[in-house]
This record gives C-alpha cells, sequence and structure tokens, in this order.
C-alpha cells in the first residue's frame, strides 16, 4: 500500500505523518505538494494538520481550492481511501468530503493537551481493529476544533455508524466535562457513507512512537494496515 501526504502552505504535520508511516510502520509513503495534480499511483492519501494557508479566512477554506484537491475528491470518489487530521479535517469538511463544520472552541481558546477518545464502530478500516471499550490518549491541538451539524445530519451521522470517535475520561466514560471543545455529542471523528473517508481532530500520529511514551495513537496506523493486509 502506498501513502500520500498532502503538503499545504502552513502544513506542520506532514512530517510526523511520513515519520510514523515510514519509520514506525515501514510503508511506503511520499509526500504531494498542493499544486501537484498527480497522486502518484497512492493507495491512502492523508490530509495532515498544521495552519494551511494561515487559516486566514477560515480553517481549511483556502486549502480547499488547492488544484490537488480535485484529484483527492476523484480518488475519494472512485473509493480511494482519505484520512484527514485536524486542519485536514476542517479542509474535507469545507470540500464537502464530510459533513458539518468545525467551529471555535467554546472557550474560544487555542488547546493543546491529551485527551481520551472512544472509538464507536469497528466498520471502518481506520476503526476495525480498535477496541470499542478502551479509551485511546492522543493529542489535540487546536483553536477550531468544535465538530458542528445540523438535527438531521447529526441523526444520519449516527443512524449510519458514521460516527468513529467520541471524547470521553480516562475511564472510557463520555461526559461533558471530557468534550475539551464543545464539540455535539462529544464527536471527535466522522467517516463519510461509503466509509472511505474519515476526518478526526485529535493526532494520532503524535503518540505513535515509545520515545514519546505513548503509543496510542500507533493503534489507528495497524488497525489500517491489518485490514489491508488481511484482504
Amino acid at each position: 500500500m502506498k501513502f500520500g501526504v498532502v503538503v499545504f502552505p502552513g502544513s506542520n504535520c506532514d512530517e510526523d505523518l511520513v515519520y510514523v508511516l515510514r519509520e514506525q510502520m515501514e510503508q511506503e509513503v511520499i509526500k504531494l505538494w498542493h499544486k501537484d495534480t498527480d497522486l502518484q499511483g497512492c493507495d491512502f492519501i492523508l490530509v495532515p494538520g498544521g495552519f494551511s494557508y494561515g487559516d486566514y479566512l477560515r480553517s481549511g477554506a483556502i486549502a480547499r481550492f488547492s488544484p490537488i484537491m480535485n484529484n483527492v475528491s476523484e480518488h475519494a470518489k472512485r473509493g480511494g481511501y482519505v484520512w484527514g487530521i485536524c486542519n485536514g479535517f476542517q479542509i474535507l469538511t469545507e470540500a464537502g468530503l464530510l459533513e458539518g463544520a468545525l467551529l471555535k472552541n467554546l472557550s474560544q481558546k487555542y488547546i493543546c493537551k491529551n485527551i481520551h477518545l472512544k472509538s464507536q464502530t469497528t466498520s471502518t478500516i481506520l476503526t476495525q481493529n480498535l477496541s470499542l471499550s478502551q479509551p485511546y490518549q492522543i493529542p489535540i491541538a487546536h483553536g477550531d476544533g468544535r465538530f458542528y451539524a445540523d438535527a438531521d445530519t447529526l441523526k444520519k451521522l449516527e443512524d449510519n455508524e458514521q460516527i468513529l470517535f467520541r471524547y470521553c475520561d480516562s475511564n472510557g466514560d463520555i461526559t461533558e466535562e471530557s468534550n475539551p471543545n464543545g464539540s455535539l455529542i462529544n464527536i471527535a471523528g466522522i467517516c463519510n457513507k461509503e466509509r472511505n473517508v474519515f476526518g478526526m481532530m485529535p493526532h494520532p500520529e503524535r503518540a505513535a512512537d515509545p520515545m514519546l511514551s505513548n503509543t496510542d495513537g500507533r493503534a489507528f496506523f495497524e488497525s489500517i494496515l491489518g485490514t489491508v493486509m488481511s484482504n
């Protein structure tokens, strides 16, 4: 499987993803510049965190118009995998590849800390090998991470099992207190109806190296690879 990491002006988590995929997971991975129009045969596209175009208009709103996003959208329509993390999640919602929007945190402050989340489904390549009961400790780093959608969209996400992750406490309890940004019903990540496009605000790539004393994020990458290798 060949991975491609899209790089926009202002991306700052691209190297983290490349490092985890190449050095920790021993996978083939290349960088794709935002002005490129060729995905170079990549099977799995990742849109990293950061501040694409400085978030000067709205998080992800300008990056959504970069040339490569047309190819990413076509890749997704063909059933190819796309995973947006943090700013990447914001970009995917702006591009219409995922539903809802990411608004400013209720605190109106940038938050950078470890949180806990819990997988809500095992029916995607990203979550198939994750535990539904174990809370995973994963870092967040965002100012606009509050997931919002209207009531009909929220119901559809729940009915179709498109909610991938919810914020929880260290015991795995999903509570108002464990919600770091005010996301509706504690949503930390979702997928599209076809289950090949994923978005999440927490950063598993920042918790995948033993030197960081936290490898909970490694399970997300292992889930992808384990599912692929079993098919």
